[in-house]
């Protein structure tokens, strides 16, 4: 195989008309640039979303006349009787008032006494089996109130509300990440499905005649493959010199003041530079074999 034939024949495609060729160079440019954003800010993302969610507690409140011999009855339910449990802390209502009085001394002078109970502080074995758990230690009855499992316990809470707001604000990047880069990878699809049209229209009667001469089909169609992924591999990589530019010149320097981008979770630059050189040529490839397929008939 002559590669140095296909390599001209490509040159010579893009020196006849650069205009097309341009254009679907920027759509995977612009393509390749919000894959290398988003992929990082996703992951940062779910990294805070992660550590927040591992904090979920669901609150196990003790009667007030509940005996030492109680709380150690209810610790046994929820390490050895009650599914979903993770881990289990034990706070005193002295610890918890010590606690209390630190982060707001002024109003717990005014106390004679201590009116917080003994507390268990349950993690659930998975953040999204909070709600599990709260039914576990509380079920609710057939008239809609809720019953606890044991009779020292007087009132199970859980801190549900702030963990649906933060897996909404996860799910909803996510949403926008995923629906963006889908748009744009059609848009850099039918644009270099374009170009190789274009190039196959401007070269019709060169392609009849080495069909007269006995081209094989796929002798025909390497020029035109190795165009589309050229091109997409051009603008994959003018991708990644302006995410190097931005990393050294904008989020290396901002790294000591923002946890968020500092983020050990985040995918090395490596990697990611690996990935979207991958990508580009994937979309290139796909969008080379659908305009093959339909308008070049070999």
């Amino acid at each position: 195989m002559n590669f140095g034939f296909f390599l001209r024949e490509v040159t010579r495609s893009l020196r006849r008309d650069a205009g097309p060729p341009f254009a679907a160079m920027a759509s995977v440019l612009v393509t390749m640039l919000v894959l290398g954003v988003f992929i990082p800010i996703v992951q940062a993302t779910n990294g805070a979303a992660n550590e927040v969610r591992a904090k979920v507690l669901v609150d196990v409140f003790l009667k007030t006349t509940a005996t030492d011999a109680d709380a150690e009855s209810v610790r046994r339910q929820l390490t050895q009787n009650t599914p979903h449990v993770g881990r289990v802390e034990f706070v005193s209502k002295a610890e918890a008032y010590e606690r209390e009085k630190k982060q707001n001394p002024e109003a717990y002078e005014l106390l004679g006494s201590n009116p917080l109970p003994d507390t268990f502080r349950v993690t659930p074995s998975s953040p999204g089996d909070v709600g599990k758990l709260v039914d576990a230690l509380a079920p609710v009855t057939p008239s809609g109130e809720r019953s606890v499992v044991h009779p020292a316990i007087d009132e199970v809470k859980n801190r549900r509300d702030e963990t649906t707001k933060i897996l909404s604000a996860t799910h909803v990047v996510k949403l926008s990440m995923g629906l963006l880069t889908a748009l744009l990878v059609l848009a850099s699809v039918l644009l270099i499905s374009n170009t190789i049209r274009l190039s196959l229209m401007a070269r019709r009667r060169e392609v009849a005649v080495m069909k007269l001469v006995g081209a094989t089909n796929w002798f025909i169609r390497w020029p035109f493959v190795l165009e589309g992924i050229f091109v997409g591999a051009m603008g994959g990589l003018m991708a990644i010199l302006l995410l190097l530019v931005a990393k050294v010149a904008f989020i290396d320097p901002l790294k000591a003041d923002f946890s968020l981008i500092a983020a050990p979770e985040t995918i090395n630059f490596g990697l990611l530079v690996g990935v979207l050189l991958l990508a580009s040529v994937l979309v290139s490839a796909a969008g080379s074999g659908l305009s093959l397929r339909r308008f070049l008939r070999v």
